[in-house]
């Protein structure tokens, strides 16, 4: 992709980028002196976001640049299987309205972590923080570096400069703005990466001759949607079963034991709320389909049919590729902004979501609350440092391209997301699970996952079984210690309605 010709960017697109990077700013700033109250109002936004706008932004956040660019790639590759992940989350949210967010609203916990050491020990509650946190370091690395890989592959614009652009701005907004200012510009950028999707279809489909109707009967008669071989198990083609599945535990980790997301449980007002956000967020997730797979197959039929990619091109700069070459400038820019924003809403939520974890579960856990706004300045300081750190990360990776290092460490964190999930679950869904065994039962998912990983598996399949790993070996094992069962009236569903009373055993 080397000897590629590469695009000016040009004055407007830059003016146009530029506007929307100065906006971000601004919702930072106008929330910034609510935010400084406390870190009730730092983290939670003190519950007053209505539910539409949770919704959106936990959708916002667990859609990042790397969705905007790798599925319409994966469509534009092969067809529409991917797509059953997004119907997965219609599968959990029942769950996690009937099991999982009682809980968390009872305990009224700030960060998901809180309910492991209820639950089972403080010990679980610090290791999950801490894996959160230095997973989560790494994954904004990645979600500066790869747009930014993809979008200086085609235009002229330096690296170095658009990831430390993208990761400053994001560090000042969430810096300012808290919880409040992360869930409204995550809004704005829902919005805007959703508009870009749409924009990119239309003016596909116009390039098309024949438009419409032709990239769709072309689309199908080629199998670019789905097909019976979908479903089949062990085919070439990607099995929706598997992908489904393997989707149902990666969300339930996401939902459950990924700190990210769960903070947005507390920002709306009741339950009933938070139930209506994830609702919507579902909604959402479901017009994503044919937004983001109809960008790929529409893409797909103007380069087969209207245009050309050049000589090994890299699929996964497509979209930029298609913004910078053909669409007008203005546009153009409005569109990589759209990239852009769809990075930095999961880079806010990201920093937002590790101060709280070192504030809630480390700091005020084991030296306790501070009287006036000196736990929201530690909060502060924490998003700076883990900005710095994953944007430091990040250009070391636009100098030296050294990705695979860089993956090593994200599969060797990502080892135990999952199977975090698995002991959410058996806190909640077992009376036997206690705090050695869930230890033990953590330890082998992780081996377990490893080795799984190793084989040829689809990234679903692996999810599978470390989810059901840890659940497994984690109940066995509980078995061995009988002795360190503890009080957890009211942390089960089989108590579910019953109160809770901290520190009684």
């Amino acid at each position: 992709m080397e000897n590629m010709e590469k695009v000016g960017f040009g004055t407007l697109n830059w003016v146009v980028l530029s506007i929307y990077l100065l906006a971000m700013l601004g919702v930072g700033l106008y929330f910034t002196k609510r935010s400084g109250k406390s870190t009730d109002s730092f983290f939670t936004a003190s519950g007053k976001i209505p539910a539409w706008a949770a919704g959106f932004s936990i959708y916002a956040t667990t859609l990042s640049a790397i969705t905007f660019m790798s599925t319409p790639e994966q469509a534009f590759l092969t067809d529409w299987s991917y797509a059953a992940g997004n119907l997965a989350i219609f599968a959990i949210i029942p769950v996690l309205i009937y099991f999982y967010i009682p809980f968390f609203r009872k305990l009224n916990v700030t960060t998901a972590y809180e309910y492991l050491e209820e639950r089972f020990h403080v010990s679980l509650r610090s290791i999950s923080s801490l894996l959160f946190v230095l997973f989560h370091i790494g994954r904004i690395a990645i979600i500066i570096y790869l747009p930014t890989l993809a979008i200086t592959s085609v235009s002229d614009i330096n690296p170095t400069l658009i990831a430390a652009a993208v990761g400053v701005l994001c560090i000042i907004y969430t810096f300012l703005g808290g919880m409040e200012g992360v869930i409204w510009s995550d809004v704005i950028q829902g919005f805007l990466l959703l508009g870009g999707a749409l924009l990119i279809i239309v003016m596909g489909v116009n390039l098309v001759d024949g438009g419409f109707a032709t990239v769709v009967k072309n689309a199908s008669e080629q199998g670019k949607f789905i097909t019976t071989e979908n479903f089949k198990l062990g085919t070439g083609a990607a099995a929706i079963p598997i992908i489904f599945l393997g989707s149902i535990f990666n969300n339930l980790h996401q939902y459950t034991a990924s700190q990210d997301v769960v903070q947005r449980y507390q920002t709306t007002s009741s339950i009933k709320e938070t139930n209506k956000s994830l609702w919507f967020n579902g909604a959402l997730a479901l017009i994503t389909i044919p937004i983001f797979y109809g960008m790929g197959t529409t893409l797909y039929m103007y380069y087969s049919n209207a245009a050309s990619l050049p000589a090994g091109f890299n699929t996964s700069a497509l979209v930029p590729y298609f913004i910078v070459t053909t669409l007008p400038v203005g546009v153009a820019g409005l569109l990589v902004a759209a990239i852009f924003a769809a990075c930095q809403s999961t880079i806010s939520s990201s920093l937002n979501s590790i101060s709280a974890c070192v504030v809630t579960d480390f700091k005020q856990r084991f030296y306790g609350k501070s009287e006036g706004k000196s736990d929201v300045h530690l909060a502060r300081i924490s998003i700076i440092i883990a900005g710095i750190l994953g944007m430091i990360a990040a250009l070391y990776l636009v100098s030296t391209n050294r990705a695979e290092t860089w993956n090593l460490f994200l599969d060797i964190t990502g080892l135990f997301g999952v199977p975090t999930a698995g002991i959410f679950a058996l806190g909640i869904f077992t009376k036997r699970a206690n705090t050695p065994g869930v230890l033990v039962g953590l330890v082998l998912a992780a081996i377990t996952a490893f080795f799984v990983q190793r084989t040829s598996l689809t990234p679903f399949a692996v999810s599978t079984v470390s989810f059901a790993s840890s659940f497994i070996f984690g109940y066995i094992a509980s078995f061995i210690f009988p002795n360190a069962n503890k009080n957890i009236t009211g942390l089960t569903i089989y108590t579910k309605d019953e109160t809770y009373v901290k520190g009684v055993e």
